[in-house]
């Protein structure tokens, strides 16, 4: 392919971004879906204001310019921000009939964005490059981002028959495209980093994954979501929840964190072993109530990276 060929597709690919996150925006906004995703809502807001100021600098070639440079890279750490919001969404979207594993899992999930940032502190800090710290603490931000996203979409496919939850669900269908489009990223930052790949295919690829994943969230916001069925909630995930409630309900001093999820295991097998010899009774049956190569080379979108090489 021509280098005039690779050019066009660069820019096709480039200005599609924000032709579908204004069409996202637009359904989220008509359809009033941005109250039940913010964060996600945010993030695509985030997307089009960068592409806005960026697009328009790389076309008339003002992209070294220093104001541009910083601005690029606020939007990158509030989209990484937003990126991590967007997880804790889902989160509490699968788990709204559980709210007790609903809390445990949020407190959970703040430590994790503390040891996140904890991460990203020292990598910044012990990173021998010429980057600006600040900078590698962003990126190291976005890859762990990522990687977490592969693992909620991975933890949906295996765990979402437990909870209840449909493969049709919109919640279901935001992480299945940051989990898919995480993949692709983390694969071409480790072919990157093995001289496998590199511009202006990486980029290429990066795009179009990025559209890909613009367009499965379109049809996943268009679609109405099944309404989840409190029947087909399995009796294994109410074990859970009752069991976690039964220990939290005990008065156990503060500092008993281990002693409380021993009793937690204790209780669950417990209950496991006696409904196995007998049908559960209706209580047990209760619901509750509802609920790059980042390294500055790829990103969301990725050709505002190759745009810098």
């Amino acid at each position: 392919m021509t280098s005039a060929r690779i050019t066009t597709l660069y820019y096709v690919l480039w200005f599609a971004h924000p032709v579908l996150q204004l069409s996202i925006a637009a359904l989220m906004l008509y359809c009033a879906q941005y109250r039940r995703f913010k964060f996600f809502f945010g993030y695509i807001l985030t997307q089009l204001v960068t592409f806005g100021v960026v697009f328009p600098s790389f076309w008339h070639h003002h992209q070294s310019s220093s104001s541009l440079y910083f601005f690029y890279w606020f939007c990158e750490a509030v989209s990484v921000a937003f990126g991590f919001g967007v997880i804790h969404e889902i989160f509490v979207d699968v788990f709204r009939s559980f709210h007790t594993l609903r809390d445990l899992g949020t407190v959970l999930f703040k430590w994790a964005g503390l040891v996140m940032l904890l991460v990203a502190g020292v990598v910044s800090i012990s990173d021998t490059t010429h980057s600006r710290p600040w900078i590698e603490a962003i990126i190291t931000g976005q890859r762990c981002v990522r990687i977490i996203q592969v693992g909620m979409i991975l933890f949906l496919l295996f765990f979402a028959r437990y909870l209840g939850v449909s493969r049709r669900q919109q919640s279901f269908g935001l992480a299945l495209g940051f989990g898919s489009f995480a993949v692709v990223e983390l694969t071409l930052l480790a072919s990157f980093v093995g001289n496998h790949l590199g511009n202006p295919w990486m980029s290429i690829v990066n795009m179009s994954a990025y559209n890909i994943t613009l367009g499965l969230w379109f049809g996943y916001l268009l679609v109405k979501s099944p309404v989840r069925d409190a029947a087909s909630t399995l009796l294994q995930t109410q074990r859970w929840e009752h069991s976690l409630s039964d220990i939290q309900n005990q008065s156990l001093p503060a500092n008993s964190l281990i002693p409380m999820f021993e009793g937690m295991v204790d209780r669950a097998l417990s209950r496991t072993q006696a409904d196995s010899h007998g049908a559960p009774t209706n209580s047990s049956l209760g619901t509750a109530r509802a609920a790059a190569a980042s390294s500055g080379d790829f990103g969301i979108p990725a050709v505002r990276v190759s745009s810098r090489s």
